[in-house]
């Protein structure tokens, strides 16, 4: 199959599979930026999408929840992927959100 059959079906899988907040934030977080890095970067490595997981929930530092753009989880390998454009990220945020963004960074870096 090719990207766009495969796409629609990694992103209908998990949509199925989720429910309150984290089908929430898969229905309004993953964009077009996260589509762009999947067609343009992903597919060309890789073919498939298999143990990667969009808008993936993680408990931070003080006892709430993130969510990654992607992690990519199989037996004995975690990887994130940040999928960071200017615009929903740095264009019109607060000092507040700029300082909480690079919290949220450091942290992911910390806990591994």
């Amino acid at each position: 199959m090719g990207f766009e059959k495969e796409y629609q079906a990694f992103l209908n899988a998990h949509l199925q599979a989720r429910t309150g907040e984290r089908l929430r934030r898969l229905q309004e977080g993953h964009n077009q930026a996260e589509r762009l890095f999947l067609k343009q970067v992903w597919w060309p490595l890789f073919y498939h999408f298999r143990y990667l997981h969009p808008e993936y929930e993680v408990n931070d530092f003080k006892d709430g929840k993130r969510y990654l753009d992607f992690a990519y989880i199989r037996p004995a390998i975690r990887i994130c992927l940040e999928v960071d454009g200017y615009g929903p990220h740095l264009k019109n945020i607060s000092r507040w959100q700029f300082s909480d963004n690079l919290e949220r960074q450091n942290q992911l870096v910390i806990d591994g």
